[in-house]
């Protein structure tokens, strides 16, 4: 779906939707359609249909006491983000962070599937602290995130301690903070509230097999960074 304002140059037009067809080819995909309608801002999205095994579906739900976690990318895209409309982000941050984004999770899963992972998914709207809570929740178990471990986008700790947030930094202390106990610093803390576009996969995975992942991700040039633990209990700790 395509909606774009028509004093929007063509050229523009034409640019976004060839960059969307090549990212479409990249993931394995087939673009087969759409429709484009005008509105007052430009608008761009895709409804993905596609078929997979039963026993090949990572849920959120198999997180077990004793996993290691897991994250494929940096945190901060929303800050950085709103700094960016707001009055400028700090030189280089905007590039870094759209290569984060436009850097498709293919791979990351790829390399990560021979490892049978326990529990998968991707961060993103809720934020880091949404989509943990989510993930110790239906699995009946307690996730304990080290703050200083949180991999962060250039710039995003610093405009985070300025005070920039998005407004979806608010949706998800509504939604995850009752479930979530943090004495962790309130910059480092708004990093895993934030908002993420495209970010990376969150993964629990047993302790044993966490060498052979960080192995596997940097013969594969993929970063990977462990922020937390499993345990037993119930809800998300941040310190």
């Amino acid at each position: 779906m395509a909606a774009f304002p028509e004093e929007l140059p063509i050229e523009m037009l034409g640019e976004v939707l060839a960059g969307a067809a090549e990212a479409t080819r990249e993931a394995g995909a087939i673009l087969a359609g759409g429709h484009t309608i005008r509105d007052d801002e430009p608008k761009y999205g895709l409804a993905v249909v596609g078929t997979v095994h039963p026993d090949g579906v990572w849920r959120k739900s198999g997180a077990q006491p004793g996993d290691v976690v897991m994250l494929t990318k940096p945190l901060g895209t929303g800050l950085v983000l709103q700094a960016e409309r707001d009055e400028g982000a700090p030189d280089g941050a905007l590039a870094a962070t759209i290569r984060s984004m436009t850097e498709l999770n293919r791979d990351a899963a790829d390399t990560l599937r021979a490892f049978t992972p326990n529990a998968v998914t991707d961060v993103t709207g809720f934020g880091l602290l949404g989509h943990a809570h989510e993930t110790a929740q239906r699995s009946g178990v307690h996730i304990a995130l080290e703050a200083g471990r949180l991999p962060a986008l250039p710039g995003a700790v610093e405009l985070a301690a300025a005070g920039v947030r998005t407004g979806g930094d608010r949706r998800n202390r509504d939604f995850a903070g009752p479930h979530v106990e943090s004495t962790a610093a309130t910059e480092l803390e708004a990093l895993a509230y934030d908002p993420q576009t495209s970010g990376g996969l969150l993964v629990t995975l047993p302790r044993d097999r966490r060498v052979l992942l960080e192995a596997a991700f940097a013969a594969a040039g993929l970063p990977l960074h462990h922020v937390g633990n499993v345990e037993e209990g119930s809800g998300v700790a941040l310190a």
